[in-house]
């Protein structure tokens, strides 16, 4: 009633102008529940019809469903075999899964999708991709060979309730590479590029050497860079020297496969839970853990702006593979000299990539690769090719402009109903939750070192710091600002962070500092020359004990 009220009153003139605006305006995103509701039907709605009629799938992959959606975020690992991927896995989930095989010849045969379930089981490959409430069912075109080796363990675990996690088979090396696996490899891995939330790849710090089906099965991942994480596991086989060689060398042996300036984060450890062989460099695999651990939990909360996305990377894509579309059927002859014509049009493609960049101003890097997609060509018979349609191109337009635009601006809510239960969590994750031993990520470490004890932490080194105040300008008892100043500048930190000590330490907020106050300053500053970060608030336990009964500004760690 109020849009039609609107058209009525609106001046003869302006009405065949505002009717569609009105129309497209209404029938966007503004009533979406959900990012991935929204997403959903403006891909069926706008770009799924550009991609038909210029046989996207054809080239690119098929086209998206439901599931593709909606599934939770999933993780990938890749490497070599016996480089620890299953072991990882089981890390992870501090349990076994069915389908679970580790040992130093390739184990894992299989492409193993571990979800949640409610008891263990296992759902075989020709089951699965006729299931249509997943989103495996495109699968089913690399044939049967393949669903022999593709299964779903399913797995009671809380990890999974956040996450899916894909085990792979071992990548060969030497002569085994040579053993056809019976299905396309590396367009499996390639598939699942395309629709997972993070790439692990695994190297032993033993074996650096990248063999070429592994450099096939990295140039799979192209276009996927950013969600590449790499692990050099067991690390703590080698010494801090060894260490700093070996990745070194991985570095160098992955700027020859990856073309991008970007270096992918690189995480150093040994990750499984068996004691480690040299400690040397303990700190720093726990320091590494932590942060892939904390990469891995955010995914749930990013996993809606991951699809979203991909989806305007996908359809920036599908307007450029119209436009070379348009340009080839633009070329072809109506009756004769159709195949030499082909021919032609398939070698001169670089030079139809220069003219569509120049005319339509598209960047290099939106294009798809010249030898794949002569190749793709060579298969199709362009008299299927159909001329631009200038209509379906606006449509992906608006849509990029408008209607993602819209979809982004759901993307607080989202957030906001977001909580902590919904991230990634049991399991070894357990591990960064844990506030009650001394062992959990960053317990007993920076401004959190002393947390639960009995004696105020500050009391180890105190000695030392009265010994300091006392040769310090004193005024009834408490340094003057002057003389605080000039010692806390030793320390060469920012003024920035040092004003932060100053407020965090003056407890009582009269403007100097007593020698508790004091010792507390100098403790700060010595977390952060550390490496640590200085909270906003004074914790609890840091707080001098003559001052906690005054105190008013303390929080819990």
């Amino acid at each position: 009633m109020i849009y039609r009220h609107l058209l009525v009153n609106l001046c003869p003139q302006l009405r065949l102008a505002n009717r569609r605006y009105f129309t497209k305006w209404f029938q966007s995103s503004s009533e979406y529940t959900s990012i991935s509701e929204g997403l959903k039907s403006i891909y069926d709605k706008k770009l799924l019809p550009l991609e038909e009629k210029y046989l996207f799938h054809d080239f690119h992959g098929p086209k998206l469903n439901a599931p593709d959606f909606e599934a939770k975020p999933i993780v990938l690992l890749m490497g070599q075999y016996s480089t620890g991927k299953t072991t990882f896995i089981r890390f992870l989930l501090e349990r076994d899964f069915p389908g679970m095989s580790i040992g130093p010849e390739p184990t894992t045969d299989k492409f193993i999708v571990l979800m949640k379930g409610e008891r263990e089981g296992v759902i075989p490959g020709n089951a699965l991709v006729v299931d249509s409430s997943r989103q495996f069912h495109q699968l089913s075109q690399f044939g049967n060979p393949f669903l022999k080796r593709f299964q779903c363990s399913l797995v009671p675990s809380p990890v999974l309730s956040g996450m899916t996690l894909i085990d792979t088979p071992g990548i060969l090396s030497g002569e085994k590479q040579r053993v056809d696996r019976g299905y396309d490899f590396s367009g499996v891995l390639e598939w699942f590029a395309g629709r997972v939330d993070r790439i692990i790849l695994l190297f032993d710090a033993h074996k650096l050497d990248i063999s070429d089906e592994f450099k096939r099965s990295l140039k799979a991942l192209h276009g996927h860079e950013d969600k590449i994480r790499i692990l050099l596991n067991k690390a703590d086989k080698i010494n801090h020297q060894q260490l700093m060689r070996v990745y070194g060398a991985l570095m160098w042996s992955l700027g020859k496969v990856f073309t991008t300036p970007e270096v992918s984060r690189v995480y150093v450890g040994s990750f499984w839970d068996n004691p480690l062989e040299n400690d040397l460099n303990r700190k720093l695999f726990d320091d590494e853990k932590e942060d892939l651990f904390r990469d891995l939990r955010s995914l749930p909360e990013y996993a809606e702006l991951r699809k979203l996305n991909d989806l305007s990377k996908r359809a920036r894509l599908a307007k450029v593979h119209a436009h070379i579309i348009g340009a080839l059927a633009k070329e072809m002859p109506r009756l004769f000299g159709k195949d030499a014509k082909k021919k032609e049009l398939i070698s001169n493609l670089p030079k139809i990539y220069e003219q569509l960049q120049w005319a339509l101003k598209i960047a290099p890097g939106d294009f798809p690769d010249i030898k794949f997609m002569q190749e793709q060509l060579e298969l199709h018979d362009f008299g299927n090719f159909e001329p631009v349609d200038e209509e379906l191109i606006q449509t992906v337009d608006d849509m990029l402009a408008s209607d993602i635009t819209r979809i982004m601006s759901l993307m607080p809510v989202q957030e906001e109903k977001f909580t902590t239960s919904d991230t990634v969590s049991g399991g070894a994750f357990s591990e960064v939750d844990d506030r009650e031993s001394p062992f959990g990520f960053g317990r007993n470490e920076g401004v959190l070192a002393g947390h639960g004890d009995l004696e105020w932490i500050v009391s180890k080194s105190k000695p030392m710091y009265d010994e300091l105040f006392n040769t310090l300008e004193q005024v009834e008892g408490k340094l003057t600002r002057t003389a605080a100043k000039e010692e806390l500048l030793k320390s060469k930190l920012p003024n920035s962070v040092l004003s932060r000590i100053w407020h965090l330490a003056d407890v009582d907020r009269d403007g100097l500092l007593d020698a508790d106050e004091f010792a507390l300053a100098m403790h700060l500053v010595k977390v952060k020359l550390e490496g640590h970060d200085i909270p906003s608030d004074l914790p609890n336990h840091l707080v001098p004990p003559s001052k906690r009964r005054r105190s008013r500004n303390a929080s819990f760690a």
